[in-house]
């Protein structure tokens, strides 16, 4: 019999997974595994769980938000171990669960698991950490994990705008070389981003239109300091629209690149803080993780209009 390790977060998003772990295990079991099953009790309890314990099963599955997902694929990425990966969505936001069309429905998430279809995608190094879909420094990033989780259960989604407007008037520059491929471009910005997603915090298409999770590169964006309340404005307005072609924003593609400031820089890896770093190197692990998801194939997610 086929053994699995199925992990989740008791209080991730609000709680729903309680009405339906008992389906949920039922259908790993009538599939044929053996389940083992671990509530986490505090954060990086998934990640020392699985770095733990995953050679002793055949697949892991996850569930709650994007930060216990970033948890188990580090636990698999440190472990060196290539197994199976299940993720049942339960959180506020699930950026990458959207972006891999991974169902919200959670009864309905585990059977598209046991249907088998794996597809591969990249995985993030962060210096000596791993991120699963972004890495992210400046306005608002700290707004996923500041924002207390009460309101998040309340408010859903818009908890992240409540607590994003508070922060509209308080945008901070920092002053930025980012190196690729041997060529540097340094300037004041208030937001900087790789990530592997067409999905972050809920906004869809700050990666651009057309988003590949296993191409070996992420979307970089970078967003310059306006010099004026009005030149904000515009910023703003050109992020909703998605133009982010216009003066305001820089954005490439890359497998590696570099950032250095000479003051400490926030950041944010996957919804979650990263600590503050001078000097971060983002390199692209190339098709690391296989994940179940409801096609097989190559995932290619377009930004919706």
């Amino acid at each position: 019999m086929k053994k699995l390790l199925f992990v989740f977060n008791p209080h991730s998003g609000k709680g729903l997974i309680h009405t339906h772990l008992m389906s949920i295990i039922d259908t790993f079991v009538k599939s044929g595994y053996e389940v083992t099953v671990h509530p986490t009790q505090s954060k990086n309890d998934a990640f020392e769980k699985i770095s733990a314990r995953c050679g002793d099963f055949d697949a892991v599955v996850c569930s709650g938000g994007d930060g216990t997902l970033n948890e188990t694929i580090k636990a698999l990425m440190v472990s060196n171990r290539r197994m199976p990966l299940g993720y049942i969505p339960s959180g506020t936001m699930n950026d990458f669960a959207s972006c891999l069309g991974i169902p919200k429905d959670m009864p309905e998430a585990a059977a598209r698991i046991v249907e088998g279809n794996l597809v591969t995608v990249d995985v993030g190094s962060f210096n000596e950490e791993y991120f699963t879909y972004i890495a992210a420094f400046g306005a608002f990033t700290d707004v996923s994990y500041e924002t207390p989780q009460q309101m998040k259960n309340m408010f859903g989604s818009l908890a992240y705008i409540m607590e994003g407007i508070k922060r509209l008037n308080t945008a901070k520059s920092y002053h930025v070389s980012v190196t690729c491929d041997g060529n540097t471009i340094e300037d004041d910005f208030i937001f900087g981003m790789a990530s592997n997603s067409t999905s972050v915090g809920g906004f869809k298409g700050l990666g651009g239109q057309e988003v590949k999770l296993d191409d070996g590169v992420f979307e970089v964006l970078l967003i310059r300091m306006p010099s004026n309340i009005a030149e904000l404005q515009m910023t703003i307005n050109s992020l909703l629209r998605r133009e982010l072609d216009s003066e305001y924003f820089i954005s490439f593609k890359a497998s590696e690149v570099s950032f250095h400031s000479d003051d400490d820089l926030p950041w944010t890896l996957d919804g979650e803080y990263g600590g503050n770093c001078r000097n971060v190197t983002v390199r692209n692990n190339y098709r690391a993780v296989d994940i179940f998801a409801p096609a097989p194939g190559t995932i290619i997610s377009k930004a919706e209009p």
